[in-house]
């Protein structure tokens, strides 16, 4: 007999056992009632108590059949909810093994590209050693004015875009397909500390890596099925409402973004977002972070007044989950106040900046790199409503404090570039002519001084001297940010210089030793398979 087979007969044998008890206990009853009579009457009862003990005892064996029907029932139950369990295992397993063997064939054919790549670098370095040399050399000045023009179309393609700069911390997709494993399991961690209360399975986190390297080769017919295969599974173990489910539509949402499928990506959003709010509730931090991810479609399509109340309750979440002066809270404000500024919102945009400027610099010190962000980030808010006084101030407090940073308090012989600028300004409006650099001790100093966020600072700054006529100071910081640049340029090229006469000097040593004395050098343009190749020098941005 099969299983359901004997729980059928032992409901069929249950229900019997039920109606004879009841038969028995009114036979009990009957002659339960009759011993009283006799009693009553003195009359023998002997037969009748023989026959009530007879009734019982068989009353009890009944109860305990009973008893053991029902213990088989639930044994049966038991039996069935481990087996759907086992089957649900089993099923994660061949999920499992079949991501595993993705991620072999991946690396597989990674590690044939990378020994592809690496003999076809070898061959080129072969031939073009001694070349890439003498033209890096040649066109030292053309590579900087070429590098000044393609950094400045970028720049201007950059603040064309007015989403650009949108939520820079969380929206990660992008980013993702240029960075590393590594870096990429290190951000799910940072997302997990940040999600107090629900961890992001292992596998989600594999298969998030997977995706992102094959939507950075653009095989999207390969990303998009495996998201929507690994959504199915999820779904069919563990339900819709289900915060994996929320977390892999949020996968599958940035893979239809990269895509330009904003449609789709909201509708998964949203799906997301509903899933989240129900099973992790209204304030959870994961709950923000898909406000902010939603807030960042609507606002890459142009759709500022939807994205603002998305990102406003994404900051009424964290604000009460994390406090008012968390660092976080500070980037949200951030979010928020790109937001209204794509709108014309100034008076909104100023009080978020200031704000967020006030938790960076008491949370995390002056010296942090939020800080200066901040700081631009308010001053070209003034620049756009005609407020360049409040503009400067923020710009000079930047390159102070980089400069006191870098190399200690201010003084008459150690100025900040914007306090040279502004005085070889004023000599040239007092003599007719500025005063050359060598008279100020602090200008190579400032050179020197090389971040992104000095290098658009003194861009800034020269843009505003440039808007109030003074064109000497803004050349003066144009030509700071130049030779920052340059030097790093020029340290780089002399130490390959230098190691290519080393070079060469050996070889003629070897060459002339082999010869037994002979003085003929080699010639210029030849190539010696033992140099050592010192290619093009590329300055990054």
């Amino acid at each position: 007999m099969t299983q359901d087979e004997i729980v059928s007969s032992t409901k069929t044998v249950v229900q019997g056992l039920e109606a004879l008890r009841s038969e028995h206990q009114s036979i009990l009853g009957g002659l339960s009632c009759s011993l009283q009579a006799a009693h009553q009457e003195k009359l023998d009862s002997q037969l009748l108590e023989e026959k009530a003990s007879l009734i019982q005892k068989s009353l009890e064996m009944i109860e305990l059949g009973l008893g053991e029907a029902q213990v088989m029932v639930a044994l049966a139950s038991h039996l069935q909810s481990v087996e759907a369990e086992k089957q649900k295992l089993r099923a994660q397993v061949r999920r499992l093994c079949q991501e595993n063997a993705w991620l072999r064939d991946e690396l597989a054919s990674t590690q044939q590209k990378l020994q592809a790549s690496e003999q076809m670098v070898a061959q080129l370095e072969e031939d073009k050693k001694h070349l890439e040399f003498v033209n890096s050399i040649k066109k030292y000045d053309q590579d900087v004015q070429n590098e000044e023009s393609q950094n400045d179309v970028s720049n201007k393609e950059k603040n064309d875009d007015p989403t650009v700069d949108l939520f820079p911390d969380e929206d990660k997709f992008d980013e993702n397909r240029k960075m590393g494993m590594s870096q990429v399991q290190a951000q799910f961690a940072m997302v997990q500390q940040a999600n107090a209360g629900y961890e992001i399975p292992a596998r989600l986190r594999t298969l998030h890596n997977l995706v992102i390297q094959y939507a950075s080769q653009g095989r999207y017919e390969v990303a998009v099925p495996l998201c929507k295969q690994a959504l199915e599974d999820l779904e069919k173990t563990s339900g819709h409402d289900h915060p994996d489910v929320a977390t892999m539509l949020n996968i599958l949402a940035l893979v239809y973004r990269d895509q330009n499928k904003y449609k789709e990506a909201a509708n998964l959003l949203n799906d997301a977002l509903q899933i989240r709010e129900k099973t992790l509730g209204e304030n959870h931090p994961a709950v923000a972070a898909t406000l902010n991810n939603l807030a960042v479609l609507y606002g890459k399509r142009g759709k500022y007044k939807e994205a603002e109340p998305l990102c406003k309750r994404a900051l009424e979440i964290r604000e009460k989950v994390l406090g008012k002066d968390h660092p976080d809270v500070a980037k949200q404000l951030n979010n928020l106040a790109l937001l209204c500024q794509n709108q014309g919102k100034y008076e909104e945009v100023e009080r978020y900046y200031q704000r967020a400027l006030e938790i960076y610099e008491s949370q995390l010190g002056p010296d942090d790199p939020n800080v200066a962000k901040t700081k631009n980030n308010l001053a070209s808010a003034y620049l756009k409503q005609g407020k360049y006084k409040e503009a400067e101030i923020l710009y000079k407090q930047v390159l102070t404090r980089a400069h006191e940073k870098e190399f200690g308090s201010i003084d008459g012989n150690n100025k900040p570039i914007w306090q040279v600028a502004e005085e070889r300004e004023e000599m040239k409006r007092t003599n007719g002519a500025p005063a050359p650099y060598a008279e100020y001790g602090g200008w190579h100093k400032a050179a020197k001084v090389d971040s992104p966020t000095v290098t658009t600072t003194l861009k800034n700054l020269g843009a505003l001297y440039r808007r109030q006529g003074k064109y000497e100071a803004a050349e003066t910081l144009e030509d700071c940010a130049m030779r920052s640049r340059k030097e790093g340029l020029d340290a780089v090229k002399q130490a390959k210089a230098a190691g290519i006469l080393e070079a060469a000097d050996r070889r003629r040593r070897v060459s002339r030793d082999a010869r037994r004395g002979s003085q003929e050098s080699l010639d210029s343009s030849g190539q010696d398979p033992d140099e050592v190749e010192t290619g093009k020098l590329h300055v990054l941005p």
